[in-house]
């Protein structure tokens, strides 16, 4: 499948919903299938990842019935109430899945085997298993316990509380240990250099653990009761920032997404964008299911270049490929430092960026860690490849509403993983799109 993008007809106007956001639904499904009682999940997204997700845990013994398109009922097992699989877990492309499920299974007392698809059995999990292992878990896997395939042998006895210091912040390692603290005796603590999201943290909150969060730290105490929700989930800011950004860039755009979390550990790109001149307003903050959400207005706005680094890094990281095209339109030279988990995500980030950007006429300049990206340049529309990601998949479409002629992005299947409407709802509002 692929997308054929012509230059916007027209200015991004009107109002939108973007789906719901995937962060939240991974976390909502595995807390309901943990929780005593029924879980009713609103909003939820139905996209391939988090589909594998709900799928596995079937495997695990969960009923979980879908009585409409994005409304889910989970029926929780309990903390100790998962049953061992008759077959392979497997989670797709879905790291989120992965990682967090390799702490709850590392509590559970019988064996399991995790693997994913061709990048998840690229992507690094020593980062993950190390702590687990040091919790007590019983971890093997390729390249000592570092790739995928993984067996996970189980542990009878359960686990040890540890206090952690994660070298990087990674809200997925933070939620693993978080969650196999559930089946620990004691108090389990992660500390981090720098704050990732906390959507882990505040749901076990909602479902009845015990958990504090101090600064750059988070801890959860094991064995609590947790008790079924009803709950809402906010629309997806990493789905909304294509549209931000579309709607930044494509003269006489006046748009409006309604709904949007807007925890503040996620709302990186915003920031970043405000500072290169970008025209955002946050409208009717309210709290939904323990979320900040509000609904966004974004005109047209001319950009300038800004250097992004440091802690603003983990509250974006995901959001940059979609930054980098920003910056394609802005005055200067931005430069983009700190991102060194990019080359480690569904592809090579920085290198994919460098590739695809550069086909349209880009003048993008690697680092080890980043990418400095010259802005103002005429591009011209031209063949792009997804290289099996979706962020770079809906980042090349958003820049070909700029570019001059028809920019095709081959391979946009994967954008099922995280925004499935993504290619009718760009279609709609920016008009001269084809979806092949």
């Amino acid at each position: 499948m692929e997308f054929r993008v012509h230059p916007a007809k027209r200015g991004l106007r009107g109002e939108i919903q973007v789906p719901g956001d995937k962060s939240i639904s991974h976390r909502a499904l595995m807390l309901g299938a943990l929780a005593e009682g029924i879980t009713e999940i609103d909003n939820f997204l139905a996209g391939e990842d988090c589909l594998n997700t709900a799928r596995i845990l079937r495997q695990l013994g969960v009923k979980i019935r879908q009585t409409g398109q994005t409304r889910l009922i989970v029926h929780g097992r309990g903390l100790h109430g998962l049953t061992e699989a008759g077959d392979v877990l497997d989670v797709g492309n879905s790291g989120t899945s992965l990682r967090l499920l390799l702490g709850i299974l590392s509590g559970q007392p019988f064996y399991s085997i995790l693997t994913g698809d061709e990048s998840i059995r690229r992507r690094p999990m020593g980062r993950v298993v190390e702590p687990l292992q040091r919790m007590g878990a019983r971890i093997a896997g390729r390249n000592g316990g570092k790739l995928a395939p993984l067996t996970v042998l189980g542990s009878p006895a359960g686990l040890q509380p540890i206090t952690f210091s994660s070298p990087a912040a990674s809200a997925q390692v933070k939620s693993a240990v978080l969650l196999a603290g559930l089946y620990a005796l004691g108090e389990t603590t992660v500390k981090e250099p720098a704050k990732s999201r906390d959507h882990t943290e505040r749901m076990l909150q909602a479902f009845g653990a015990d958990v504090k969060m101090e600064g750059l730290s988070a801890s959860c105490r094991g064995g609590p009761r947790l008790a079924g929700q009803k709950l809402a989930i906010p629309g997806d800011i990493s789905s909304a920032a294509f549209f931000i950004v579309g709607a930044t860039i494509v003269e006489g755009s006046d748009l409006v997404i309604r709904g949007v979390g807007l925890n503040q550990t996620r709302t990186g790109l915003l920031d970043a964008l405000k500072i290169m001149g970008a025209d955002i307003s946050i409208l009717n903050i309210h709290d939904q299911t323990g979320e900040p959400v509000g609904d966004l207005r974004v005109r047209t706005a001319n950009l300038h270049a800004t250097e992004i680094s440091g802690e603003l890094i983990p509250r974006l990281i995901d959001e940059i490929p979609i930054l980098a095209v920003a910056a394609l339109f802005a005055r200067g030279a931005t430069v983009i430092r700190d991102a060194a988990e990019l080359r480690v995500k569904e592809s090579d980030r920085i290198e994919t960026l460098h590739q695809e950007l550069s086909r349209l006429g880009g003048e993008v300049e690697v680092l080890p860690d980043g990418l400095i990206i010259h802005g103002g340049r005429t591009l011209a529309g031209a063949g792009c490849d997804s290289h099996g990601d979706h962020r770079i998949a809906m980042a090349a479409a958003i820049a070909g509403l700029k570019c001059q002629g028809q920019t095709t992005v081959r391979d946009v299947g994967c954008i099922g993983t995280s925004f499935p409407e993504f290619g009718s709802l760009l279609a709609d509002l920016a008009g001269g799109l084809e979806y092949l």
